[in-house]
């Protein structure tokens, strides 16, 4: 077998990959998803909650992992609903109407905007301080977003858009704030965070598009669109990814996830006849670089192993 002669860590390093592609990939399907005129929300809450769904069997095989979810205290379980709600319901729930009202390109750049602002939420509630490093990268970041969108003529539907999205921003950079802190709880599991707060964030927000939009009119092309994101896009490539993290290093891991960066502007190109300027091209650059920059602070200690909830905001 072409396999056996690969060692682990390129293996792990190739599926890492093939995860970026399928979460990538997503942006193209919602895309396809919105011209069945599927409400955002309700299609946000029914990929979520059918993941949900498909990772729930896994962690109802695993009962000590169950037991110590159902004995968690009130307050990690005040923790456990609070970032349910800010990573899927509204951070999700933003990038869904942000992809109904504007280019995933766009939607996509923004969004990388979280770990600018992770850092300075790092500051004033972790007491963490950028390093130079960072504060050139969040340089960078800034002159690729100036370059994008230069010269500045939004259309003011596209402002409400930019809105929506930037909400989902500081939802998402709250969300990994939270993440964070609880996955420095020794007995928690990534699969047992992500099945509970996922089942939490996926439920309201199907109820909320529901109740907004009334259920919906679902093509057969819909819900394949729909059971494809839910179940390749998001638990098995929940699965996979998980499974990487055992061989990579938190590094890695963020560099490889960086290449999203890359592979939705190609595929909006090459599937939404999205416009690949040389300006975009430029923006994206300099706002990749920038944002890979302020992912390589405390380097040393990044290469160690690390527990890590499943990447959905912003890139599933």
């Amino acid at each position: 077998m072409f396999t056996n002669r690969l060692s682990p860590h390129l293996i792990a390093v190739l599926q890492a990959l093939l995860v970026t592609f399928l979460w990538s990939t997503s942006w193209v399907l919602i895309k396809f998803g919105m011209r069945e005129a599927i409400p955002a929300l309700t299609f946000a809450g029914l990929r979520y909650t059918l993941a949900f769904l498909c990772l729930l069997p896994l962690l109802l095989r695993r009962p000590h992992q169950l037991k110590i979810l159902t004995q968690l205290p009130r307050r990690l379980w005040l923790q456990l609903i609070t970032l349910g709600l800010l990573l899927y319901s509204v951070t999700q729930g933003a990038q869904f109407v942000g992809l109904q009202m504007l280019p995933a390109i766009t939607v996509n750049l923004l969004l990388t905007f979280i770990a600018v602002v992770v850092a300075f939420l790092g500051i004033m509630l972790l007491g963490e301080r950028p390093s130079r490093l960072q504060w050139l990268g969040i340089g960078l970041y800034l002159t690729g977003v100036g370059v994008y969108f230069y010269p500045l003529n939004i259309p003011q539907d596209a402002l409400l858009g930019i809105g929506i999205v930037l909400i989902g921003v500081l939802s998402g950079a709250l969300s990994a704030i939270l993440g964070r802190k609880l996955n420095q709880h020794a007995d928690l599991t990534p699969l047992t965070i992500t099945v509970a707060t996922m089942g939490i964030g996926s439920i309201v927000l199907l109820t909320t598009g529901i109740v907004l939009n009334g259920w919906p009119v679902i093509s057969v092309s819909g819900w394949l669109i729909i059971l494809w994101l839910a179940v390749v896009n998001t638990a098995f490539a929940f699965t996979l990814w998980n499974l990487t993290l055992k061989t990579l290093s938190a590094l890695e891991s963020s560099i490889i996830n960086n290449a999203m960066m890359i592979q939705i502007p190609l595929l909006a190109w090459l599937f939404l006849d999205e416009a690949l300027t040389a300006k975009v091209l430029v923006g994206l650059f300099f706002a990749g670089g920038g944002i890979l920059t302020v992912q390589l602070r405390r380097l040393p200690q990044r290469w160690s192993r690390s527990k890590m909830v499943v990447t959905t905001d912003p890139n599933e």
